[in-house]
């Protein structure tokens, strides 16, 4: 199984109720209908403005299949494009 982390802040002009409503939209209409898509969830940091996205795939193929898609999707672009400073990595667990 493949954990994939996206961490980023908001980017300069977005309201925090936007960037949730993005969120669950990717989260709802594009992530799900994925092969190999196991959970995702979003997490806001403490104090420091930033965010994690935590999602479970059971390959990397099938990650690297939906990081493909997102590049041409619009509810996808429209969740990403509000993230600055991204960094996405990758963990394969070891159970």
């Amino acid at each position: 199984m493949v954990i994939e982390t996206l961490t980023g802040r908001l980017a300069d002009g977005v309201d925090e109720e936007a960037f949730l409503e993005a969120d669950r939209r990717f989260q709802t209409e594009f992530v799900p209908n994925h092969t190999g898509f196991v959970r995702r969830t979003t997490a806001r940091g403490a104090a420091d403005g930033e965010w994690l996205v935590l999602t479970f795939w059971y390959s990397a193929e099938d990650a690297d299949k939906s990081a493909r898609l997102a590049k041409v999707d619009a509810v996808a672009s429209s969740f990403l494009d509000m993230l600055e400073d991204r960094q996405l990595q990758r963990f394969e667990t070891l159970d």
